[in-house]
């Protein structure tokens, strides 16, 4: 397995990390163990949580991820596990009363609330990355950040990280930092997939240039690069046959994912794949972490067998031919030009 530094730090990962999200929904403690026991036997190091998991969301759900983390970690080495979670932000009413009755401003008092949190339910004393999961616009990011550098100084913390953040607020985050002498955001966790590419127009120009890693999450694009919605199918158990079946601001979200571009697109995607030798599950991830602005690429399953097409990918790069077919249907279908 490919490992990688993230941003300016002296920690490495391995180039495709583990998320969690569904664990205690969509899976269950028994699986979720089945599935970090096979990815740390494959040279899988780098584990991604948060603090308000699983997605989707059970009564009682918020932390439940971190929980299972945590007993799956007491019975493995510490020091071979770099784990990374998050302390909510402003959800924006998505996730609203998930953790501190909804109060997730990224002030000291919420920071601190939730770091000390998170160690208790994962069981552990100190988290090798930390991320703002969404940003806070609306407050000045000296505070945020004078409260996780002192986790930094306070040794609770190893490195810091942001997650849907715009290229405007990396930067100004970037900046408060270097001119307040505060550790700095290493990371930022973006949306970013064959269906979904607006990570390239701005911010990956910013990681270059500034030397911050990229860890995309969902390189399937929510599931639908394993073509499993192609032809309007909503698959049983799917999320967003789930979240279409739901309706409002889910069945919103799900349609951004599933919908007339992104279908075809997956449909050619998959042509380019079978013609390549390999699944489409392996083209997409092996895709995403491809990108010399990425440490690290984030995947998610549900079930131990959906694990060895992403281990396919593991130490696969794509030849150029195939990259040129990727953009040429990425430019036709997704973002046309003109």
């Amino acid at each position: 397995m490919q490992h990688k530094r993230l941003g300016r730090s002296p920690v490495y990962v391995s180039k495709i990390c583990m998320g969690t999200m569904t664990f205690g929904s969509q899976a269950d403690e028994k699986m979720a163990f089945r599935i970090l026991d096979r990815s740390l036997e494959a040279g899988i190091n780098f584990y991604d949580t948060a603090e308000n998991y699983p997605v989707p969301p059970k009564e009682d759900w918020a932390g439940v991820t971190e929980e299972i983390v945590g007993r799956w970690m007491k019975t493995k080495r510490r020091d071979e596990i770099i784990l990374a979670t998050k302390v909510c932000g402003p959800s924006h009413g998505w996730l609203k009363g998930s953790q501190r009755a909804g109060m997730t401003a990224l002030d000291r008092h919420n920071i601190v609330r939730a770091v000390e949190a998170s160690l208790k339910r994962l069981q552990t004393d100190y988290i090798d990355l930390y991320q703002t999961h969404w940003p806070d616009h609306g407050a000045r990011y000296e505070d945020a950040l004078r409260a996780l550098d002192d986790l930094v100084r306070d040794g609770k913390v190893r490195v810091l990280g942001c997650s849907n953040e715009t290229a405007w607020g990396l930067m100004k985050a970037l900046h408060t930092s270097e001119i307040e002498g505060l550790a700095r955001y290493e990371t930022i966790q973006n949306n970013h997939s064959l269906n979904n590419r607006r990570f390239e127009d701005e911010l990956a120009q910013v990681c270059r240039q500034e030397g911050v890693s990229s860890i995309p999450y969902s390189p399937l694009a929510g599931g639908v690069l394993s073509g499993k919605y192609n032809g309007g199918a909503t698959p049983d158990g799917a999320r967003f046959s789930r979240y279409l079946n739901i309706g409002g601001r889910q069945a919103t979200m799900a349609k951004r994912f599933v919908n007339e571009k992104s279908l075809a697109a997956t449909e050619r995607f998959g042509a380019i794949a079978e013609e390549a030798g390999m699944s489409l599950v392996t083209l997409a991830t092996a895709w995403s972490k491809q990108h010399d602005f990425v440490a690290s690429t984030i995947v998610g399953v549900t079930h131990e067998d959906q694990l060895e097409p992403i281990f396919a990918a593991a130490d696969l790069t794509l030849d150029a031919e195939v990259m040129k077919k990727i953009d040429a249907v990425s430019k036709e279908i997704m973002y046309p030009m003109g």
